[in-house]
């Protein structure tokens, strides 16, 4: 096995000797310092301090014994004269009395060493073997050791299983000097003394690896209320029911922003549909609006919440849902920095992970309907049939936590009041107010971007008709090109009763209402109406007899097969009349005529018939041609 650190493939940095120069390159205040890797920084002499108490009261007696004699002993040290005094002076030492050979190789190390105490230390430590008893088997125990770091997980006898029968089978063609095989404890032992972060990262992964020995790096601390904002979402181990049929309808996700500096959370949404621009953008229309809807809300509140203004930088995940370009144009519109935290990294934005623990500890244990994330703590708990809570009771419930609990409470340390902190940053330096002049302005902003063309009906989008007179008005009085009919809207995620078209020729934004006489889309969100479109198909398909659909298209497919070997066998030389259409319209032949004549009964006609009467349909044509074109001479 290489003897390199769990870091080295990674840097591939070379060690850096600790000499002097060295000690004085690298500086107390260096900024740097916290970064540096293991390989790259100063290791320190160990003080006294450093050494088990026993020893160091130790080397602190005979400190004190060499101290005693050295006063009655201003030149030479004689053996007499030492045992004497050693004698005079035992009482005064709590140490076992030594002998006076000790005491002068004491004196010499101490002296040796320019006075330093740490070489009056008993070295038990130092002592015994350092190399390995049993030399031989490196290369097994290297494979070994290979198949023990697979992602299976292997135990630790299996490998040492894998170890001892490639030693037995390799010792059996050798009959002097045999590989020697080590014990299953030393071998135990020798496993466990491999670099620990590379055994995780082989049996575990970079990201579990990554978690366990993480540096934990402190952030740089904000200095006002909104400059940093952490932003995230999670499923509740919750399960509610529907406001109106009672019915269980699952987790609900949600999607949180807190403040950083004061700790506040400043919004958030709640939904069943899965991460995505929808959320993030009602999430933060939540966070950035004033929050007057509280008032009307069916509870009674102690508190205010104080949380609005405009976000000067949003750290979010690196994860698809926060990926979108409406969101980048949201932003940057609003003047908002967006921060994306690398990859399977939550430990860098720890404040919205330790809020979601707090919310699942404090409002959610209590709950009836409660889930449980291990299977293991869940048994036999059936958290549908104890739900008991509905949707909009556990939103109502949410602010009371958010506004009376969270943000009125101090965190564990005692050190920080969330509303307290807020309400002194706002009074020395308020947030900056958002760029828009009301809250439509603000739905267009961070509204769902889509294209779609413009046509007599309006403009469609998902099977919604959007349409008004000023929209007729416009396609009335300004001409329209292929490219110019694609109109950039933006739908409001939460309310597909109105949609908002961008006009060039106005150069800004109407609403178009949608075509809804029965007033489906009010109060409808995009993913309720996506559910029930596809709930509509399913319906649908479930009621269409595909096996009949089946046989219907085999019959047609068949018929035409039929129709065509029957044209291909009539092989007439000439061309075909110039008057057929006027011999079918003479003839009558119609749908209805079809069906009259499928009416009457008819004789079935062999494939040796056919032939005589395709012949006889020739000789017709040639004599109703004739006929036709006298007509037309007339």
């Amino acid at each position: 096995m290489s003897d390199k650190g769990p870091f080295d493939d990674e840097s591939q940095r070379k060690l850096l000797s600790n000499s002097k120069n060295h000690i004085d390159d690298v500086s107390k205040e260096d900024p740097d310092l916290c970064y540096r890797p293991l390989n790259e920084v100063t290791v320190y002499e160990r003080d006294l301090d450093s050494f088990p108490e026993e020893r160091k009261n130790e080397a602190l007696e005979r400190f004190k014994l060499l101290s005693l004699i050295g006063k009655e002993l201003n030149g030479p040290w004689p053996l007499d004269q030492v045992k004497a005094l050693i004698e005079k002076h035992k009482h005064d030492i709590t140490i076992s009395t030594p002998s006076p050979r000790t005491v002068l190789r004491w004196r010499e190390r101490y002296e040796k060493s320019d006075g330093d105490l740490k070489s009056l230390i008993v070295r038990n430590h130092a002592k015994g073997n350092r190399k390995p008893k049993i030399e031989g088997d490196e290369y097994y125990f290297d494979l070994a050791v290979q198949s023990w770091l697979q992602a299976e997980r292997p135990k630790i006898s299996k490998a040492y299983e894998r170890y001892s029968d490639s030693i037995d089978v390799a010792n059996e063609n050798i009959i002097a000097g045999k590989i020697p095989c080590v014990s299953y404890k030393t071998f135990s032992r020798r496993l466990k003394q491999l670099p620990p972060y590379a055994v995780a990262l082989q049996r575990h992964g970079k990201y579990f690896a990554d978690l366990w020995y993480r540096h934990n790096a402190k952030h740089k601390p904000p200095t006002r209320v909104l400059e940093r904002v952490e932003i995230d979402h999670t499923q509740l181990d919750l399960m509610l029911l529907h406001d109106e049929y009672l019915v269980p309808i699952g987790r609900p996700c949600l999607t949180m922003l807190i403040d950083v500096f004061s700790g506040c959370i400043i919004g958030f949404h709640l939904g069943f549909h899965a991460p995505g621009y929808a959320t993030v953008a009602k999430a933060l229309l939540n966070a950035m609006k004033p929050k007057d809807y509280v008032k009307d809300l069916p509870i009674e509140l102690n508190n205010q919440w104080l949380c609005e203004g405009k976000i000067e930088r949003l750290v979010m995940d690196n994860g698809a849902e926060f990926w979108s370009k409406s969101i980048d144009d949201a932003c940057t519109e609003l003047n908002i920095a967006v921060q994306y935290n690398p990859v399977k990294k939550p430990w860098l934005k720890p404040f919205i992970e330790r809020s979601f623990g707090i919310l699942n500890q404090t409002l959610l244990d209590t709950i009836p309907g409660k889930t449980f994330s291990n299977v293991l703590e869940k048994g036999d708990y059936d958290a549908a049939n104890k739900a008991v809570m509905k949707f909009s009771t556990f939103v109502e419930e949410l602010h009371r936590w958010i506004i009376d609990v969270h943000n009125a409470k101090a965190n564990s340390r005692n050190n920080r009041l969330p509303n307290l902190y807020w309400s002194q940053s706002v009074k020395t330096l308020p947030p900056p107010r958002l760029p828009v002049k009301d809250n439509k302005q603000l739905s267009i902003v961070m509204g769902l971007l889509d294209k779609r063309k413009l046509t007599e009906k309006g403009i469609q989008y998902e099977d919604l008709f959007y349409r008004s007179q000023a929209l007729a008005d416009y396609r009335a009085r300004f001409p329209q090109t292929q490219e110019s009919a694609i109109k950039t809207i933006k739908v409001d995620p939460d309310d597909m009763s109105s949609i908002f078209v961008f006009l060039e020729e106005f150069d800004g934004y109407i609403e178009v209402p949608c075509d809804d006489p029965v007033g489906y889309t009010k109060h409808l969100s995009l993913h309720e109406h996506l559910i029930i479109k596809r709930a509509h198909k399913l319906y649908i398909k479930g009621h269409v007899d595909t096996l009949s659909l089946a046989k219907a298209r085999l019959a047609l497919a068949a018929r035409m097969e039929d129709e065509t070997e029957d044209l291909r066998t009539f092989k007439r030389k000439r061309k075909p009349p110039k008057n057929m259409k006027k011999m079918a319209e003479f003839s009558g032949i119609s749908s209805a005529a079809i069906e009259s004549q499928r009416a009457k009964p008819q004789k079935s006609t062999s494939k040796k018939n056919k032939g005589e009467e395709l012949q006889k349909a020739a000789d017709f044509l040639e004599d109703w041609e004739e006929i036709l074109g006298d007509l037309d001479e007339e």
